[in-house]
């Protein structure tokens, strides 16, 4: 596999943490009434794909392949609970 080849494969393996991280920021300003800690979305959105990349990062470690519907729940779960700290309860 050629670099560019390992490139893609990375990015396709990163690209659900964002998009989920992203979406779940953009949604949490429609649906939460609560200010969130971190204001920005930009910031808010950088805070969700860290924490949905550890569980992708956790999921290939424990199962040793990607793509496990398990780790994608986990990951949902994940991203919401880490949406629902910034908001500061």
């Amino acid at each position: 596999m050629g670099p560019i080849d390992s490139l893609i494969h990375l990015l396709n393996f990163a690209a659900p943490a964002l998009v989920v991280g992203l979406l779940t920021a953009l949604l949490a300003r429609i649906f939460m009434k609560k200010k969130a800690v971190a204001q920005g979305l930009l910031a808010q959105a950088a805070i969700n794909f860290v924490v949905c990349l550890l569980v992708l990062l956790g999921g290939l470690w424990f199962f040793g392949h990607d793509g496990k519907m398990a780790t994608y729940a986990a990951l949902v779960l994940a991203c919401a609970s880490s949406q629902w700290c910034l908001t500061g309860r």
